[in-house]
């Protein structure tokens, strides 16, 4: 592949991935940028969906963090409840981080804690009515604003990034 041209459609716009991609072939003709190409339109593309997620989320008094906690309690499905040590394995933070989330999300009546009904040593964080609505309606207003980013992709290209995507994430997660 030639990685001196743009690749992509001929005649698609340029981006700023373009410019910072030939500046450096300008200053370093000896190096091969294509990766470039790839994971700086997926960082730059992160930081815009963090972005709108962020937006997303404010609106029903949600931060980030809170809805990581809060969706990985309702996907676990009724009664919407987990261990900390199983929201620190779906969050991937560490256990203060999670005890202080855990401290600050009972304080906003977002969740409770509770002990287990078979084993009362263990402790489960449970998703309160209140906790519920938000992460539902947080959910709803994400999904619809990222549905509009990929309107216009067509549905094949939608799938190839999704395998594309996939195949670079599991060699993170294998």
């Amino acid at each position: 592949m030639d990685v001196a041209q743009p690749i992509g459609k001929v005649s698609a716009p340029r981006d700023e991935v373009d410019r910072i991609v030939e500046a450096w072939q300008r200053e370093r003709p000896d190096l091969h940028p294509l990766p470039l190409h790839v994971f700086s339109r997926v960082s730059r593309l992160a930081r815009h969906l963090d972005l709108t997620r962020r937006r997303a989320f404010a609106e029903h008094g949600v931060e980030a963090w809170e809805f990581d906690v809060l969706s990985a309690l309702r996907r676990a499905g009724s009664p919407y409840e987990l261990t900390p040590g199983r929201l620190i394995a779906e969050t991937l933070v560490s256990s203060g981080t999670m005890t202080n989330r855990i401290d600050r999300m009972v304080a906003h009546g977002l969740v409770v804690r509770a002990a287990d009904d078979a084993d009362r040593r263990v402790v489960k964080v449970r998703l309160t009515e209140e906790g519920e609505r938000r992460v539902d309606a947080a959910m709803s207003q994400l999904l619809a604003s990222e549905r509009d980013l990929l309107a216009s992709l067509p549905d094949d290209a939608t799938a190839q990034v999704i395998d594309a995507l996939r195949a670079i994430l599991l060699r993170f997660e294998a």
